[in-house]
């Protein structure tokens, strides 16, 4: 393996609020600047050695807006010299971010550099970029017809694609839940997730979304969300939440130099687009051309983190690869974590680089569904070292 490769070092995230939970008090600037310090406190590194700052956002106006990573850097307290830029891939915005600081470590325009990202749901409402008007224009309804692009009803329409009925769903969901609280139980969120502390003092410490004792029951009551005869409602979807992540990468031969352990390379970091209409299914492509690229066979990993946007897509994407359910999301996902859109690609990496740390997993992989049809897809190789 060449030295010129990319290399996580350290991961870290905030715990993950409910939409006007504890984390809605906090600027999304400062909840990224909380990310940055800890990447920071915990391995010591000079920030000043940081050549950039690649940032995550999905809704890029009001307190989001004027290019947010910068924002944060300073926010942080970093040197006027770190540089940062703010990238908008839908969902997988900051697993973009991943993506693009591993190609300059790789490419030897970075020597260390960070990617992550951040939303606050709370405070810069989903859509809120949409006020101006709507981002379709006449070109794309010629192409696709007069009806806009709907998830929700994406996510329903894939349902029945791959046969999933509402109570595999909602059986899907109560495990992502059960699956967090076990993980939150045995400690094995505790080295990611940075403490953040609140004006008044208050300190948040737990990701607020996780639900126990959970029933089919309960789930059955609630009322579709999309259409009225749908499968998917707030319980079998994704979360509205708060949350940043962020990751620290150089080479291997540069964290010798600075005395850093590294956790996993980035063996491989692809992108896929696939219909924009249904949209959601790009990570079924994603992780083909991911396997392709990495060399390796879907046997080979040990690990799958495929983001719960809606039961039905990790599901779907399930059905095709057929792969061991215990392996996929298995410390739970955004059912039950919650999904702060910009941050949820850099949350999902971290969660994933520490579940193989901490069970000697080799390699794992990670994709989710964007906006407009696409899919990033990372595969992480685990490092003897660590």
């Amino acid at each position: 393996m060449s030295e010129r490769d990319a290399v996580v070092v350290e991961a870290v995230r905030t715990p993950i609020g409910r939409r006007g939970g504890a984390l809605s008090a906090v600027h999304p600037a400062d909840l990224s600047a909380a990310v940055l310090t800890a990447l920071v406190d915990r391995t010591g590194i000079d920030p000043a050695l940081v050549d950039d700052v690649v940032w995550g956002c999905v809704t890029q106006i009001g307190e989001q807006s004027i290019n947010i990573g910068r924002t944060a850097v300073l926010s942080a307290g970093w040197p006027d010299t770190v540089p940062a830029t703010t990238v908008d891939r839908q969902c997988g915005s900051s697993q973009q971010a991943l993506h693009f600081a591993a190609a300059g470590v790789i490419s030897g325009q970075y020597e260390v550099a960070v990617a992550g990202g951040v939303e606050s749901m709370s405070r810069v409402p989903m859509g809120a970029s949409f006020a101006g008007g709507s981002p379709f224009g006449e070109r794309y309804g010629e192409r696709f017809g007069a009806a806009l692009p709907n998830q929700g009803l994406a996510a329903e329409e894939i349902a029945r694609r791959w046969s999933l009925d509402r109570e595999t769903l909602d059986t899907y969901a109560l495990e992502s839940h059960a699956r967090a609280a076990a993980a939150v139980d045995c400690g094995a969120f505790d080295e990611q997730v940075v403490p953040v502390e609140l004006v008044d003092g208050t300190v948040v410490e737990k990701d607020e979304g996780i639900r126990r004792g959970g029933t089919l029951e309960g789930l059955a009551a609630l009322s579709p969300a999309f259409r009225d005869d749908g499968y998917l409602h707030a319980g079998n979807s994704s979360q509205i939440s708060d949350g940043a992540a962020a990751l620290l990468l150089t080479t291997s031969a540069r964290a010798r130099e600075l005395g850093l352990t590294p956790i996993a390379r980035v063996r491989a970091a692809v992108v896929a687009g696939d219909d924009p209409q249904v949209m959601l299914t790009g990570p079924i492509p994603a992780t083909r051309k991911a396997l392709a690229a990495s060399g390796v066979v879907l046997g080979d990993i040990g690990a799958f983190e495929v983001n719960e946007a809606f039961a039905s897509i990790p599901l779907a994407w399930r059905a095709e690869y057929e792969v061991d359910p215990g392996l996929l999301n298995p410390v739970g996902g955004a059912i039950a974590l919650g999904h702060p859109m910009g941050g949820s690609g850099a949350r999902i990496a971290t969660t994933l680089v520490h579940h193989m740390r901490d069970r000697g997993i080799e390699l794992g992989l990670q994709t989710m569904c964007e906006g407009g049809g696409l899919a990033n897809a990372t595969v992480f190789e685990l490092l003897a070292s660590s």
